[in-house]
């Protein structure tokens, strides 16, 4: 099965599952308040449903279209935009005719749910495949900074200590630190045994951001061939996996990075000298028009550790988890005002391709706890047509005293739902530039 596919039926799978738990949190309060539910759909029934039946009061079904879910809960002023039931007199049963207690829980009842949702999946996912972490001492070769930070006076070969004064379980981590959280100081170990603190100016994220530097730190890695390219000037002069460069030109090389400054963007000839089996060697030869050699470097020269957790743990750290998961998602909001922040909108083909390409169990609920934590702030936010529009306009009638009229309602409704198509349209417009250009 090819890779899309795979990933096409856990997104599916994914969202009919937050979709119906959604309308649940919805559906129970309604119900527990005695008002009525006319229906209960996954995804929508434009024209026609794909499935449908009627139980009691409220119709079930399966919709064709796949852009959400919904219930339609009698005398209240949704996406259907009913208007004649609007017109009738209020029932006992409707919406309109319960205290705005009840409304508020009713309408909280899905952002609620796909919260608590992504949290429990979250202490879930610890809880049978425990965290992987990595230490300083499992990166021994420290890190290399990229040029923004580097001005900030990180040195290649830095091992991070502490940030803020707390060491991190994984240090690469520090990464996600500086674009979405405050970050003050990182205390740091140089080469020569010494240790320095230095301090983090406040927009250090917007000018990685701004600079296109999404990885401000990356790991040190040796000199090591792992893969050679055929016929390429490495595999012409018998260079092998495994050979470890040492000099270049006379200039020593102590990791991938010094390997990368030594090579040129045109061709060149250089003494490499290299180490295989314990024996030194060296070669001379000619590199391609680009100034390379035709070699991939080795990444495992460190590895993550696993640690099992304890249901209490799990619980503990899932909660951890999903606090700075959501803190995360909506820090980042800030680099979405940006021009550069707007063409990294994705659609359902974004959203897509984090689930992975084969199926993993552990992979597809890290991906679905994440969507829920998504949908929950999303539907939040005051826009009408959201449960978060709906919402705003309760609290301003529990705060007044007054409801907003049927006609204001009508238009915001309609103002939501047009603004939420565009949103659509223009995430999932750049999905197909990127399927099409890049």
């Amino acid at each position: 099965m090819s890779p899309f596919v795979v990933k096409a039926i856990q997104l599916l799978m994914s969202l009919s599952l937050l979709i119906v738990l959604h309308e649940l949190g919805h559906f129970i309060p309604a119900r527990i308040f005695k008002t009525r539910v006319e229906k209960f759909f996954l995804f929508f029934d434009v024209k026609f449903a794909l499935f449908k039946k009627k139980i009691g009061e409220t119709t079930y079904g399966i919709g064709w279209l796949p852009l959400g879910g919904y219930v339609k809960i009698s005398g209240m002023i949704d996406e259907s935009m009913d208007k004649e039931q609007m017109l009738k007199p209020p029932q006992p049963w409707e919406f309109r005719s319960k205290p705005a207690w009840q409304r508020l829980i009713i309408m909280l009842g899905g952002v609620t749910v796909n919260l608590i949702l992504g949290f429990l999946i979250y202490m879930m996912i610890l809880f049978v495949w425990g965290k992987y972490t990595l230490s300083t001492e499992d990166l021994p070769m420290g890190v290399e900074p990229s040029p923004v930070v580097e001005q900030l006076g990180f040195e290649i070969g830095d091992q991070i200590l502490t940030v803020d004064g707390k060491a991190l379980e994984n240090v690469l981590e520090i990464n996600k630190h500086f674009f979405l959280r405050n970050v003050n100081s990182v205390t740091v170990k140089r080469q020569n045994g010494s240790t320095t603190t230095l301090a983090i100016p406040e927009d250090i994220g917007t000018k990685m951001f701004e600079s296109g530097e999404m990885v401000p730190f990356s790991p040190v890695i040796p000199a090591i061939l792992d893969s050679i390219i055929p016929n390429s000037p490495a595999a012409i002069n018998g260079l092998q996996s495994n050979d470890q460069i040492l000099n270049i030109n006379g200039n020593k090389i102590n990791n991938w990075s010094e390997f990368k400054n030594n090579m040129t963007k045109e061709s060149q000839s250089i003494n490499l000298v290299f180490e295989r089996n314990s024996k030194i060697d060296s070669l001379d030869l000619i590199t391609s028009v680009d100034g390379t050699l035709g070699v991939y470097p080795k990444i495992d020269s460190f590895s993550f550790k696993l640690e099992t957790l304890s249901l209490g743990e799990s619980i503990i750290e899932g909660f951890d988890y999903g606090y700075w998961t959501l803190h995360d998602y909506v820090a980042q909001f800030k680099y979405i005002f940006t021009s550069e922040g707007a063409k990294q909108l994705g659609g359902f083909g974004a959203i897509g391709n984090m689930f992975p390409g084969q199926w993993n169990w552990k992979g597809f609920w890290s991906s679905t706890a994440l969507i829920s934590i998504i949908l929950a702030f999303m539907n939040i936010l005051p826009i009408p047509a959201l449960d978060g529009g709906h919402v705003m306009f309760l609290l301003y009638e529990m705060v007044t005293g007054r409801k907003p009229n049927d006609k204001f309602m009508e238009y915001a409704q309609m103002f939501g739902f047009f603004l939420l198509m565009a949103l659509v349209l223009y995430a999932n417009g750049n999905d197909l530039f990127r399927l099409l250009f890049n």
